[in-house]
């Protein structure tokens, strides 16, 4: 009996434990909504680009929609907003445990909304470049912070669901993008002046939120050694945690781009097996995407804080990868050899509550894998080195197969990458009830 209660993660019958959030107090929840917020702005000004390229590219380029040139800068864009994003998670991380959370998430925040709005003036594609390059920047640096401020302002019993909560807050980012996008149409320009309102989040960060006390505590007896990458990569025990972090990353975000916005792709391909008209078959597939899709996502996010609080952390990791194994190639070939578009919209947000649900385990579980004076430098390297490694599977192996394969059969193969997550999982400690690393 003891054995099973082990193994499914249950307790013998006892008087009901006080619910999570009865202890955190308004600071607690106002500070879960700045960083919140300022993600989900970051989740925005990421997806603009996507939004907007159609129509922005051709017009920098001066050249019809169809030319190839509009397609390899598209794929160049999409490679230097990687390496911004990488390169400003860790700077802004490091930073972050230097000078302090509260300033480094207003810089990251003026960052992404600034240059975001700059790019609504660009006149020649280098521009644009240039300008992605910065947003990436401050969109890959603010994440670190965030996390690394909930994780250290909740108190113990709350921290896996807070850091849930502000994962999946990056939907509303999405879905923002998308009416952004709809209610702009072809006039690109009018969606980056947009992006600068974030901006005014900054003026909320400076005058609500306060250093934890823990980072203080920290910088007085660390000094030089906080943020220090020298640390993080010559300690064997952080080494250990940032590098199988960072590949665990790895998985989830080259399945993310390899996988799971292929959602996008499999309703379009199901669609014209359907005979639907071709003028349909782009605004249906974005919402089945956009819309439906993501609703499971953020559903599969917001899970994963009770999930791991229940299960532990490595247990529902290992689960999710499993279950998007299996769902992958479900919702790859049930609905076409039914010839359902209703099923596919069924299956749609079960496969993403498992395949994108994975994504706020990151902020619930980098953070914990760290001492205070390294949290935000370890949480970043995680995360945006995953990032960096992701790229080849992006860049070539994803790209190839798609164009080489049936789209059914290279999504199906490329959910393999999930099995990886589970070998990497086996190199990493479970921190379920811990305090936080000193």
């Amino acid at each position: 009996m003891r054995q099973a209660e082990r193994f499914f993660g249950c307790r013998p019958m006892s008087a009901p434990s006080p619910k999570w959030h009865a202890s955190v107090t308004r600071y607690q929840w106002l500070v879960l909504i700045v960083a919140s917020l300022g993600w989900v702005f970051d989740a925005f000004e990421g997806q603009l680009y996507n939004i907007t390229r159609a129509d922005m590219l051709p017009e920098l380029l001066r050249v019809p929609a169809a030319d190839p040139l509009v397609k390899l800068w598209g794929e160049r864009f999409l490679g230097i907003f990687l390496v911004g994003g990488t390169l400003g998670g860790w700077v802004f991380s490091s930073m972050a445990d230097k000078l302090g959370r509260k300033p480094v998430m207003a810089l990251t925040i003026l960052f992404y909304s600034i240059f975001s709005g700059l790019t609504a003036f660009a006149s020649e594609i280098w521009q644009v470049g240039a300008l992605r390059f910065l947003v990436a920047m401050g969109v890959g640096g603010e994440w670190a912070v965030g996390a690394a401020l909930v994780a250290e302002v909740f108190p113990k019993q709350a921290r896996e669901r807070a850091s849930g909560i502000f994962h999946a807050t990056s939907v509303m980012g999405l879905w923002l993008a998308a009416l952004a996008g709809l209610a702009v149409g072809t006039n690109w320009r009018w969606a980056y002046l947009l992006g600068i309102v974030p901006a005014l989040l900054v003026l909320w960060v400076r005058v609500s939120v306060k250093e934890p006390e823990s980072w203080r505590q920290a910088r007085l007896e660390k000094g030089a050694r906080m943020g220090s990458f020298r640390e993080l990569l010559s300690h064997p025990r952080w080494r250990s945690h940032a590098v199988f972090g960072a590949l665990l990353a790895m998985v989830g975000l080259a399945t993310f781009w390899g996988v799971v916005i292929a959602g996008q792709d499999l309703a379009a391909d199901l669609l014209k097996r359907l005979g639907t008209p071709q003028g349909e078959i782009a605004s249906r597939s974005k919402i089945a995407f956009g819309f439906i899709q993501t609703a499971g996502a953020g559903l599969g996010m917001l899970a994963f804080g009770p999930l791991s609080a229940r299960w532990g952390r490595r247990r529902t990791f290992a689960v999710m990868h499993l279950a998007a194994l299996v769902m992958t190639p479900v919702v790859c070939w049930l609905p076409s050899h039914f010839m359902s578009y209703g099923l596919l919209l069924a299956l749609l947000p079960v496969f993403a509550f498992f395949a994108q649900g994975i994504h706020a385990g990151y902020a619930v579980y980098f953070p914990e894998l760290f001492p205070t004076h390294l949290r935000a430098t370890g949480a970043g390297f995680c995360f945006n080195t995953g990032r960096i490694l992701a790229a080849p599977v992006l860049i070539w192996l994803s790209a190839w197969m798609k164009a080489t394969l049936d789209l059914r059969v290279a999504i199906s193969l490329l959910a393999g990458l999930f099995l990886l997550g589970l070998v990497f999982l086996k190199f990493l400690p479970e921190t379920k009830g811990e305090e936080l690393p000193d």
